[in-house]
Parts: C-alpha cells; structure tokens; sequence
C-alpha cells in the first residue's frame, strides 16, 4: 500500500513540507485531544488509523472564520486507511472506540512543548456529541484540564496562514 504521495495529495490540499511523523496507540475509550499549537508553532496534520476505529474531531479556532467554533467529525478506521487532513488554526483530539487503535499522523510544524495546548474537549459551547458516555471516556492529566472556550485565544489570519 502506498501510505503517502506527495504529488496525489497535493491535487487535493494545498500540501505543506510535512517535518515530523508521529504515531500513538490507545486503548478503548481514551481521548486524546483537543490538542493544538499556538502560533508560531501551530501545526497542520495529515492524518489516519492504521489499526482500529477512532471518533476523530476538529474544531475551528480562526477569528476571522465563518465556522469560528464549529467542529467536523469523522468515523476514521484502520479498514479503509481514509487520510484526513486538519489545516493550521484547528484543534484536533479522537476518541479509541475499540480495544485498540493505532494512530499516524505528519505535521509541518515541529512539536514544541511550551506552545502545546488542550481545549477543554466537553466544553458545551463546542456542542460536540461524543458517542461514548462520560464514564466510559479516559483521559490524562493534561486532557483533563483543558481549556475553557469563553478563555481561548483564536488565531488569527496571518497565524495560520503561513
């Protein structure tokens, strides 16, 4: 399988130099996310599931957008191997549904721990529908303690534009 092709990808996103390949494995119901980078330092992702089914979610955190706030989700699985691509500007977070999942992703940013955040992942305001229950989610220390929505900074245009 051909996992990755610069010149395919690039007919459909406006590809960037990806630096870093990362890779995480998670088992049921671990959440992990909203994560994101503040600027300079923000990251685009390339992302999918190499093994097992994850609940994947972005939410919009560019000022000066019309879906300012507004999250996609997507059921993304190890099966059909479907890239999902998440633009600077966005946070990022996916929750295990099965016994295991195995998660690849490029950025083109590096990871640089001082500017990485977390948005608070339950947050009512973001009016994502998880489709475990609140029990049955585990989460890190990290995760647990998110960011609130009404103490965010959003991006602004020339941040993630660059």
């Amino acid at each position: 399988m051909e996992s990755f092709n610069q010149k395919e990808i690039g007919t459909h996103i406006n590809i960037r130099n990806f630096v870093q390949d990362n890779e995480s494995s998670s088992s049921f119901g671990v959440l992990r996310g909203l994560h994101f980078q503040q600027p300079p330092y923000a990251q685009a992702k390339l992302m999918r599931v190499i093994e097992g089914e994850v609940f994947d979610v972005a939410v919009d955190l560019r000022s000066d957008s019309p879906t300012l706030g507004k999250h996609v989700a997507f059921r993304l699985n190890g099966e059909t191997k479907q890239l999902l691509y998440i633009p600077r500007g966005f946070a990022h977070g996916f929750l295990v549904m099965n016994e295991k999942a195995v998660f690849s992703y490029k950025v083109d940013s590096y990871y640089h721990h001082l500017s990485e955040r977390s948005l608070d992942w339950n947050d009512k305001e973001l009016k994502i529908n998880w489709p475990l229950k609140v029990n049955e989610i585990q989460l890190s220390k990290k995760d647990s303690n998110g960011i609130p929505w009404e103490k965010l900074s959003f991006f602004e245009k020339s941040e993630w534009e660059r």
